[in-house]
């Protein structure tokens, strides 16, 4: 019989999987996902799984959880999508990724396409 998680420690499952999404510990982090938690769980600040992996520059793991379903739109707190966040830092496989999965590159603030003008890199836009 499974028991279910307190709030507590469903917070601290949460922040060990974004840990992993983060340092690009794909196999781990898709154990957590096996056992059930969701593709799309977020961080107090409203990061997504795949937010903290493309911002990282984890292709491996944005390749997983695009793979798993993870929504390649959805947006933190702070209304930044994962393409912008990757097109900030300069990931272009990260961006690739992205774009190949359906990544709209007008959503958010700032958007994919105003964060590649504001930061010259616009040259990672397809």
């Amino acid at each position: 019989m499974d028991t279910p998680l307190s709030p507590e420690q469903t917070e601290r499952v949460v922040a060990l999987a974004m840990d992993l999404a983060r340092e690009g510990r794909t196999g781990e982090l898709l154990e957590f996902l096996d056992h059930g938690l969701p593709v799309d769980a977020r961080d107090g600040d409203g990061n997504t799984l795949l937010m903290l992996a493309a911002y990282h520059g984890r292709e491996e793991a944005v390749a997983a959880l695009v793979g798993r379903g993870a929504d390649v739109d959805l947006r933190n707190g702070r209304d930044q999508s994962p393409v912008a966040g990757a097109l900030f830092k300069g990931e272009e496989g990260v961006v690739r990724a992205l774009v190949a999965a359906g990544a709209d590159l007008d959503a958010g603030t700032p958007s994919a396409r105003d964060a590649a003008a504001m930061f010259g890199r616009t040259d990672l836009l397809p």
